[in-house]
């Protein structure tokens, strides 16, 4: 697909402790390399994928393939920074929350940042994807995987354990949250809770065609 030939273009926001592997997970997604340094992102970064979406009827018919543009942005997980990720909450669909199985302090740090997202992001329950990363690490693990699945059941989240090392689940947990985005904007009728400039359709913004609708319906009416 060329730069503009997509039907929509969606953000999702990766969140979590400094070092839990936010940078490393998206850089696996996108290009399917790790790297192992090391290197701190400072304050916003973001990484871009081309996919194509495939919806699944209640008869269980595979619909028409969308073009959807995906920008992946990384936010810094220091203090310091928080001012200026919180920010960009609000212009995010969905978000990849990460946290280190082999770190407990950034699993109990999740309660911390389900709270920032309930007071920043569009609404009070939004898509929402957890992952235990770096699960490759078996040896040095201290988090289970049962209390991390009990913590995500308590916020009606799906779960995965990931490896931004060697891509287990990664590709897997993105693509489910693709899926529950897809599905909201297909339930609701309205669609001012998309960020503005979040959602486009064959270049248009979603307001742009709301706007046309609109004026259609008035042309229409023959009062």
């Amino acid at each position: 697909m060329s730069d503009g030939d997509y039907d929509y273009l969606i953000k999702f926001l990766a969140l979590g402790d400094s070092g839990v592997g936010k940078t490393s997970f998206l850089y696996q997604y996108t290009d399917g390399k790790f790297n192992s340094k090391f290197i701190t992102t400072v304050g916003i970064d973001f990484r871009e994928k081309r996919v194509v979406y495939k919806s699944n009827s209640q008869d269980g018919k595979v619909g028409k393939g969308q073009r959807i543009h995906i920008q992946l942005w990384d936010t810094a997980g220091q203090e310091r920074f928080r001012s200026l990720t919180t920010a960009f909450f609000r212009d995010a669909m969905g978000f990849l929350l990460l946290f280190d199985l082999t770190n407990e302090q950034s699993f109990l740090n999740v309660r911390n940042w389900m709270s920032q997202l309930q007071m920043h992001a569009y609404c009070e329950n939004p898509d929402i994807v957890l992952c235990g990363n770096k699960c490759d690490l078996d040896d040095q693990r201290v988090v289970k995987e049962q209390e991390a699945k009990e913590l995500a059941e308590k916020y009606g989240v799906p779960y995965f354990e990931t490896s931004a090392a060697n891509g287990q689940n990664v590709s897997q947990a993105v693509d489910v949250l693709l899926d529950l985005i897809m599905k909201r904007m297909e339930r609701c009728v309205d669609k001012s809770w998309i960020p503005d400039g979040t959602v486009r359709s064959n270049g248009h913004s979603t307001s742009e065609r709301m706007s046309e609708q609109k004026e259609e319906e008035k042309s229409k009416c023959s009062c």
